[in-house]
């Protein structure tokens, strides 16, 4: 099946998809199978996990704004979507894009080839009944996938009544999705224990996981503070991880701001949250990848402890008594393994859950260590991926717009009210007159100070002055490329006036342009044909 000549004349893949899958068949999956991998961690992938449109899941107890984030970046209901201050979504939508408007109930769901769901019948009818995939022609939907979730609720009582095992659904989920949104309220910050315990579900896809502090706008400044300061402290105690957690504050729907001080913040948040949502298309191949690559890591070393387990098992007296023993001792096992196979221990599953796990297995039927399957797995590791990750900059690189559209991403695009619009260097862009000739009478004041010669002063002279706005040297570099606008090393009375705006737009906080706005030219620079700026 591994043959020595496949190693040394690979064969090309088509595409990043195609590789991927073929890789998953021919190298993983028999390590899986044979060492019963889809019992104990996840089910085997299929064709559609490799197809499918990046996909966000919403996580977030009721009533925090799941539901209504989802209409605000479509700007359009959803089949099947209630919104109200109650638990009102009940069940797991898939929101899709589809040609006609519908919803699919989810036991028809999971017998279609075509979407990623299959997998998910193991979960059962109490499951599936609370299950659906609203279908809809949106453009935000031809780039992604939405999933939205029952809200997350206190108390033992509801965690029985689900009738499913709500954090393994959820886990499966954050296993095959792009990007995991925690939704909090600003008014309440209490994190439940079913809450807790999605979270610590979810431990292992922390890259994939952004915080979304919402209705923020109901609350003051320094209440907000508060909130955001009590936020993070909660989510240090539960992630448990020394990386700071990136949260987004705003209020994510289309009504007016009831305080609207913090609006600019807001704006800017929101502006960060959609540029990371739209950037999914984009990674969508290295993310699959890298599950891929976790997935079998994870793989590798659940051969090492099922073989392991099996080679310390008596061929016929005292199975039930050393199976039990070797449950107790099953962190010792990791030990072992990790110092022979030198592994690192963030490699390896959850002791306890294993445990739980492996007690309801025959250890008699578990497969010997099979290096064959092993080797393929290494080799898929060490070259197989070198070369996929040639072709994902090669896709990236024909692809370079691959952006989500549509829906409120086009609200902030462009225009008067897209981020930033008349701000820093762009204020004064609708204007007639030079934005820069407002404080040029002040600007002139200390340019004729400098004794200009011929109507000039020279960049020593111009190095004095700029370096009081103690700038490091780098910024106050690319002011003086974007200022001598004509490029003769020296600048006269406008260059210098734009220097000094220049460094009032990078002294309140503003980036500087990568080239001149036309607006910022000065008035008699405007119709020499020359570049302005790199």
């Amino acid at each position: 099946m591994f043959r020595s000549r496949d190693k040394k004349t690979p064969e090309p893949f088509q595409d990043v998809s195609q590789g991927l899958k073929k890789l998953y068949r021919t190298k993983l999956f028999p390590l899986e199978d044979s060492y019963q991998f889809h019992d104990f961690h996840s089910p085997a992938l299929e064709d559609a996990d490799f197809d499918n449109k990046p996909m966000v899941l919403l996580v977030g107890q009721y009533s925090t704004g799941k539901t209504t984030f989802i209409r605000h970046l479509m700007e359009q209901d959803f089949p099947g979507m209630r919104i109200g201050p109650e638990p009102t979504t009940d069940s797991f939508i898939a929101v899709m894009h589809g040609d006609q408007d519908g919803m699919i109930p989810g036991n028809a769901l999971v017998v279609d080839p075509k979407k990623p769901f299959r997998k998910l019948n193991a979960f059962g009818n109490a499951f599936l009944n609370r299950f659906t995939c609203a279908q809809m022609s949106n453009p935000v939907l031809e780039s992604i996938s939405i999933i939205d979730t029952p809200g997350i609720l206190s108390g033992e009582k509801q965690r029985i009544s689900r009738g499913y095992d709500f954090a393994a659904v959820l886990e499966w989920f954050a296993e095959r999705v792009d990007r995991i949104i925690l939704l909090f309220d600003a008014h309440k910050l209490d994190i439940s224990d079913e809450f807790s315990e999605v979270i610590c579900a979810l431990k292992n896809h922390e890259d994939k996981m952004r915080v979304v502090l919402n209705k923020a706008d109901q609350i003051n400044t320094q209440q907000l503070m508060r909130v955001y300061g009590a936020l993070m402290w909660s989510l240090g105690k539960i992630i448990n991880t020394p990386e700071v957690v990136r949260v987004y504050i705003g209020s994510f729907w289309a009504q007016p701001l009831l305080i609207p001080d913090n609006r600019k913040l807001f704006e800017a948040e929101e502006q960060d949250l959609f540029q990371d949502i739209q950037g999914l298309p984009r990674n969508a191949a290295i993310r699959k990848l890298n599950d891929l690559i976790k997935r079998a890591r994870l793989a590798k070393v659940h051969a090492y402890i099922i073989s392991s387990l099996k080679k310390e098992m008596p061929s016929m007296f005292g199975k039930e008594n050393k199976k039990k023993e070797l449950i107790a001792n099953l962190g010792e096992t990791y030990l072992k393994i990790e110092r022979e196979h030198q592994i690192s221990p963030g490699d390896f599953p959850k002791l306890k859950k294993m445990q739980e796990l492996l007690a309801g297995h025959d250890f008699s039927k578990f497969s010997t260590m099979k290096p064959k399957l092993l080797e393929a797995v290494e080799d898929m590791l060490a070259n197989d991926i070198a070369r996929l990750m040639t072709l994902v900059r090669q896709e990236e690189a024909a692809m370079p717009s691959q952006v989500v559209h549509g829906g409120a991403f086009e609200g902030t695009m462009s225009g008067p009210f897209g981020h930033g619009y008349g701000e820093g260097a762009g204020e004064g862009i609708d204007e007639l007159e030079w934005v820069v000739g407002r404080d040029k009478p002040s600007y002139d004041e200390i340019f004729y100070t400098l004794s200009p010669i011929n109507g000039k002063v020279s960049g020593a002279a111009a190095k004095k002055e700029m370096v009081k706005s103690k700038l490091p040297n780098t910024v106050l570099g690319k002011i003086w490329k974007l200022a001598d606008v004509d490029k003769d090393g020296y600048l006269d009375d406008e260059e210098f006036a734009l220097a000094n705006h220049l460094i009032k737009v990078k002294l309140e906080g503003h980036e500087l342009p990568g080239k001149l706005p036309e607006h910022l030219v000065p008035p008699s620079k405007r119709h020499q044909e020359i570049d302005m700026g790199e």
